[in-house]
Formats: structure tokens, sequence, C-alpha cells
């Protein structure tokens, strides 16, 4: 999070809009949005399952931004957004679930954390499938988000 602050005091020296941690992880990754959205409600995982092995075979890191679901491909990215007070992350989908309720997306405890839901354990979410971008869209995001004035 020390980064997110360094960058949005730059922004603001620079006249320039703050820039949310989801915002900031898709110019840095390249990533877009798509017009496929998601609702639901999430929930987040840690302490028991960090360190065991998730389904798509990697071992399950608490501290990473990551999140399951049941049925988007691995490797699917997400901008999710807590309908509660309006906090994004990206999150990586790689496992399965969650298996509780209506719950419909588990989040890692750190991407729990970042949306500001580690507290609630259940909240209402809009999730929005990220692509990567096209020179086109890069230089419309960076034009848009990093002015130079």
């Amino acid at each position: 999070m020390t980064a997110v602050h360094w960058v949005n005091n730059l922004r603001t020296a620079l006249n320039a809009a703050p820039m949310s941690l989801a915002d900031i992880q898709m110019v840095l990754t390249g990533l877009t949005e798509t017009s496929e959205t998601l609702y639901g409600t999430a929930s987040w995982y840690g302490p028991y399952f960090h360190g065991r092995q998730t389904a798509n075979g990697e071992i399950f890191d608490e501290n990473a931004l990551t999140a399951a679901h049941k049925t988007l491909p691995f490797n699917t990215q997400l901008k999710v957004t807590n309908r509660m007070n309006g906090q994004s992350v990206v999150v990586r989908i790689n496992d399965r679930g969650p298996y509780v309720g209506q719950r419909s997306l588990d989040l890692s405890k750190a991407a729990a954390h970042c949306l500001g839901s580690a507290q609630n354990g259940v909240v209402p979410y809009e999730a929005v499938i990220l692509k990567p971008a096209s020179p086109t869209d890069l230089d419309e995001l960076t034009t848009a988000q990093l002015p130079l004035e």
C-alpha cells in the first residue's frame, strides 16, 4: 500500500486526481476492463488453507491477491469492487469455490483486506473481467490517468 500512497501523493503534487489500488494495478499490468460484469456475495479464506494446494496446483498464499470461483477459467483477472464501500482490487482466479451458501467468490485474506471486507467477512461485490490492453487502450489509459500537464 505504500506504493499506492506514494503514487497518489505524487499525483496530488502534479494536480492530478488520485487513483484507486485497482486502477494502479491495471495500469502497471497492462489490463483493461471487458464488458463482462459479475455480481454476487464474496467471502474470504486464509489461515487454514495457507500453504495448501489450490485447484490449479499452486500453493495457496493468503497474502497474494487471488480468489476462488466455481466456473471462471484459472488465471482470469477480475477487478473486484466491494459494493458497500466502493474499494476495488485486481485478483487472479487460481482456485475453485466457495461452496458455502450463496457465495460466489472466495477472496484471499490480502484481497479482502484491500476491499475493507476482512472484518465483515461476507460482502456484496461487483467484478469486471479484465483482459490484456491493446496498444490503443494503453495510450488512452495512460493519457487519461497519468496526465503530463
